[in-house]
């Protein structure tokens, strides 16, 4: 299995390096509540796999999800939502829950995620948090031997602070290559898991070649409509959407690509024109310091 020999060129897709001259798009989707939150619910099973074929036709190829999605269930849909596809063509990021942090219970649970997604490879594995009741050290040995026996090509963290992805790398062979949080134009440096985002954790992240992966980028729909007075600004300006400024602020900055979860057609379609223009470098200043930041902003 050659790393190389996955790079897709989609027409119009924009894409960033994760490792070892590997890119993803800087548009994927989520999968955050497709097939239920923390438990199965299987009532809009069809709407959720045309949402995720839609999303891959449309160039978006990176598809993020985890074993704690619906109990495993969303990960399923992926299996099924993906048969049609070339796997080669696609990039598919899933995570091991923070109750199966030692080192048998990680490679049991890479596998698992193997057998529900229909695939004999993952391309990112995730700790998906820390778990500070288990040796970090114990968890990495299992994240070397998933990338060594090539059941996923690279591994990961999520949820992670600075301190944590050093601790983590020093237990690990192989490289850290991506760490996923929260990150969106509200929600700066106080998240529901992480904290210090764009203060400590991007730059770090940034100069340390580790791709950030941002999810909830439009704070749970609150930038895609209007009410916020820069933003609505700038979406006259621009001709763009709430959501399409709001997603180009993320993806305009270096190292960082974003999985903003749709099931809706319409969502899908408007988050694809984030792509192909950028904010002016003016625009992108006032976003940065003069956005009514609203950390913590997952409590509403």
């Amino acid at each position: 299995m050659n790393k190389n020999d996955f790079n897709i060129e989609v027409e119009g897709m924009e894409f960033k390096e994760l490792a070892d001259g590997v890119k993803i798009p800087v548009l994927g989707i989520g999968t955050w509540k497709m097939g239920g939150g923390l438990r199965a619910d299987r009532t809009q099973d069809k709407e959720c796999m045309l949402a995720i074929k839609t999303a891959v036709r449309l160039g978006m190829t990176h598809i993020d999800t985890a074993e704690l999605y619906g109990n495993g269930h969303a990960e399923e849909l992926v299996g099924e939502a993906i048969k049609e596809f070339d796997r080669e063509a696609l990039f598919i990021t899933t995570k091991v829950k923070w109750s199966n942090m030692r080192y048998k219970d990680v490679i049991e649970a890479a596998k698992r995620s193997l057998k529900r997604l229909k695939t004999n490879y993952i391309d990112l594995y995730l700790v998906h948090t820390p778990n500070r009741s288990i040796p970090i050290e114990e968890t990495m040995k299992a994240m070397d031997y998933v990338a060594e026996n090539e059941l996923a090509r690279f591994i990961g963290v999520s949820n992670f602070s600075v301190e944590q992805i050093e601790e983590a790398q020093q237990h690990a062979k192989n490289k850290i290559v991506a760490n996923e949080i929260e990150y969106n134009l509200l929600v700066r440096d106080l998240g529901q898991h992480t904290k210090d985002m764009e203060s400590k954790i991007i730059p770090y992240c940034q100069k340390k070649g580790i791709l950030i992966i941002a999810y909830r980028p439009l704070a749970k729909g609150e930038l895609a409509k209007p009410g916020i007075k820069l933003l609505d600004e700038l979406a006259e300006k621009y001709g763009k959407t709430q959501a399409q400024i709001a997603l180009n602020w993320l993806i305009s900055k270096p190292n960082i690509v974003t999985i903003p979860k749709a099931v809706r057609i319409e969502h899908i379609k408007e988050n694809l024109g984030a792509i192909g223009w950028r904010l002016s470098e003016e625009d992108m200043r006032r976003l940065d310091y003069g956005f009514p930041v609203k950390d913590a902003f997952y409590n509403l």
